[in-house]
């Protein structure tokens, strides 16, 4: 048995979870109407291939592009969502999770009916941002995990949510040590204000150091200059903008720079 079930999951040390960011769906403001669910599709395929070909070590779709998001989707959003993934299903080669922004229960059902290993959500806390005020029921979401048999699906805590600020005066360090406790997470993710944002190197390390024993993700920002000593700190990473065009998150996947990416860190985990 390994330190960490990420390592029986996704067959490696620090492992990396590169997003596939779908394109706005129908019922999302930005959708395209005239291109439809096939260029939706053709679009997360190209993306899902370039990511498998750069050596990734496992997916997480998301539907990224539903700005502004949720925190209860609308049915259509998982209904396309898991088309997508099906139609995918022949091509993905890795472990793969999903995300359906920010709702964990509609995440979850998305996990039990495309066999998805993991999801990433906020789970707990309740906070004040753009999407106004933004409540969790941890409670209620794991007993409907496994109400619908989703007890293997691993469940990744985000506790610095995007764009959101904890509503009670609470530090990182703490909600993490008392989320452990109380929701036993099977993994933190730490994050920045906005998806691409650099993650605070010593929040990262200061989570880390409170809670040895759970899986701790660096959620976002990390690139090639930084991942380095993302790594030498957390137990793996999430990521996505990097690896697109010019490093730009609403641009297409780049494959070589995820290539470049994956080489560094097959690298640096020859030393561990």
């Amino acid at each position: 048995m390994s330190k960490y079930w990420t390592e029986d999951v996704m067959g490696c040390q620090k492992p990396i979870i590169a997003m596939c960011h779908l394109s706005a769906l129908p019922g999302d403001p930005s959708y395209d109407k005239e291109g439809g669910m096939k260029k939706i599709i053709e679009r997360a395929r190209k993306d899902l291939l370039a990511l498998q070909s750069g050596g990734v070590d496992a997916v997480m779709f998301s539907n990224e592009f539903s700005l502004p998001y949720l925190t209860k989707v609308q049915p259509v959003t998982i209904a396309c969502m898991a088309r997508i993934i099906g139609e995918l299903m022949a091509d993905i080669k890795i472990p793969f999770g999903v995300n359906a922004l920010w709702d964990p229960i509609a995440s979850l059902d998305l996990a039990v009916a495309t066999g998805a290993k993991f999801v990433r959500e906020v789970f707990t806390g309740v906070y004040a941002g753009d999407l106004g005020l933004w409540n969790t029921n941890c409670g209620a979401v794991v007993r409907h995990q496994h109400a619908i048999g989703a007890e293997h699906v691993r469940l990744l805590f985000n506790i610095v949510p995007e764009s959101a600020r904890y509503l009670a005066e609470r530090g990182v360090v703490e909600i993490a040590k008392s989320t452990v406790f109380n929701a036993r997470p099977d993994a933190l993710c730490i994050s920045g204000l906005t998806a691409g944002a650099e993650t605070d190197i010593q929040i990262l390390k200061n989570v880390k150091e409170a809670v040895p024993n759970t899986v701790v993700f660096v959620n976002t920002g990390v690139c090639l200059e930084s991942v380095e000593e993302q790594l030498g700190i957390a137990d793996g990473a999430v990521v996505g903008t990097t690896f697109k065009i010019d490093g730009v998150f609403e641009h297409e996947v780049d494959e070589g720079r995820v290539k470049a990416f994956m080489d560094k860190v097959k690298a640096f985990r020859k030393n561990l």
